[in-house]
Formats: C-alpha cells, structure tokens, sequence
C-alpha cells in the first residue's frame, strides 16, 4: 500500500511522466503494427507462386527480386516513378516558394491567416474529384487546349506530363506550409542586416534567406516526395498508357503476390534512403 501511495506520489509530482505512461501502450500498438506490417511485406516478396494455380507458394527464393532487377521493364519502371516523384518535388519547390513568401513576408498580417486557408482548401476536397476534374482540363478540346489554342498550341494530353502537372498540383500545399512557417518566422533584423551591408536582394536571398529555409523545403519534399512516389490512381486516370511502380503492384496484387510484395519494397527502400538524406539537412526537425 505504501509502494502504491509513492508511485501515486510519484507521478501527480511528475506530468511528463504520466504522459509518457499514457502514450506507450497506443505508441507500442502502432509501431507493432505498422513495423509488423513492413516485416510481413518483406517476409512475402521471398515467396513464389505457383504457375498454374496463382496459389502463394512459402518456398524461400529471391526469384522476385532477380526479376525485378534484371527485366528491362521493371527497371524503367522504377526509374521512371523515382523521376516523376523527383520532377513533382522540384516543381513543388519551385512554385511554392513565390507562394510562399507572398504568404508570408508580402500579404498584410490580417490577410496572411485567410492565405493559409485558402492554400489548405484544396486538401479538403475529395481525391478523385481533383484528380477528375484535372483529366476533364488536360482532355482533347478541354480548358488547356482552349487556353493554349490562341498560341498555336495544345495541351499536353494524357501522359507522363500529365501525370507530373496533377501530382504537382495534389502534393503542393504541402510543400508552401512548411516554407510559409520558415519565412514567417525569418527574422527581419537580418534581412535589414543583409541590405545594410549592401547586399542586394538575389545576394540575399542566397545568403540569407534560402540556408534558413532549405531545411524547411527539404521537409516539405518529404511528403512530395513520398506520395508522388506511391500514388498509383492518378496515372490511371490522366496517365494514359505510362506505368508507375504503384500500377504493377495494383496488377500483381491478386495475380501474383509474392511479386507485388517484392515490387511494393522498392518504394519503402527508396524513401528509407531519402528519408536519410534529408536528415543531413535538419529537415526532420522541421516536420
């Protein structure tokens, strides 16, 4: 009775603790099932199927990973998903920045909430119906062709540029938040710092402004990143004929399950190793 009157003691005199207490048991829950989840994935890409039944064989052989890397197909499929999500994170990058600082640095303070709003709004409405109405901007005689007509020009139809312009457009509020948060907490001292020494603004801004908000970029590339590079329903729908890692998967998942499991490892591979990378530059801090 005593030892329980300490330990009740113990944690009303320490909040932190109690809280750490509260938060292990959902904590280890989740990180057994997701890492469980990963471990099963992994354990079943070692797996082969049986050729006449399609029945999952447990027969220990690294035939997938063999194939996956030595059939020209696969390869360039891999490649081409690992360029999509790297041209959707540039372009991310590149037009959220101006957004960004506009947000952040130029709006008035009164205006700069309602700013933000407006960039999460798009988050709020439903996946397919962005992704629909995009096919219904990028179809033969839709609104980029109407645009474009005047220039002698067309749009881009469905493809892989399709693919990239609606990836980009689905993935890039997540990408202006995290730079909106870096600028707005820039400190100005240092810009005036910057013009005082006579620096003019493209001096400074390399200078100043884009080492303290790369981390921040890099965080946002993260998520860009990462769900460019799992998306699989946006290429089927504006995608036209191209493939990305996500569609094989898709096509393997009930044909083939070992396969599709040994296909679904690359991604998690691939965004362990960004993941990585990116911690070089504090971006993880930055989440």
């Amino acid at each position: 009775m005593a030892l329980l009157t300490r330990t009740a003691g113990a944690l009303h005199r320490r909040p932190r603790l109690r809280l750490a207490l509260l938060l292990t048991a959902p904590l280890l829950w989740l990180a057994v099932l997701y890492l469980g989840s990963l471990a099963v994935l992994f354990v079943s890409a070692f797996w082969t199927t049986d050729s006449f039944t399609s029945e999952v064989v447990k027969v220990w052989s690294a035939d997938n990973f063999h194939e996956l890397f030595t059939t020209p197909v696969y390869r360039q499929v891999i490649l081409r998903s690992v360029g999509v999500a790297l041209a959707v994170t540039v372009l991310c990058a590149v037009i959220a920045f101006p957004v960004a600082f506009y947000t952040a640095r130029v709006a008035r303070p009164s205006r700069r909430p309602l700013l933000v709003v407006a960039i999460l709004t798009p988050l709020w409405a439903s996946y397919l119906v962005k992704v629909y109405a995009w096919r219904l901007i990028l179809s033969e005689g839709g609104l980029a062709d109407w645009l474009l007509g005047p220039l002698g020009l067309h749009g881009p139809g469905f493809g892989l540029t399709a693919t990239v312009l609606t990836l980009t457009y689905l993935w890039l509020p997540y990408m202006i938040l995290p730079i909106h948060t870096a600028l707005e907490q820039l400190p100005d001292n240092l810009l005036d710092a910057s013009a005082d020494l006579g620096a003019r603004a493209g001096r400074t801004f390399r200078s100043v402004v884009l080492p303290m908000v790369l981390p921040s970029v890099a965080a946002g590339s993260v998520f860009t990143f990462s769900l460019s590079l799992g998306d699989y329903i946006t290429v089927q729908i504006v995608g036209g004929k191209t493939q990305l890692i996500g569609n094989l998967v898709y096509a393997n998942i009930e044909l083939n399950l070992p396969m599709a499991a040994a296909l679904a490892t690359v991604p998690v591979v691939v965004i362990v190793l960004y993941l990585l990378a990116m911690r070089r530059t504090g971006a993880l801090s930055s989440l």
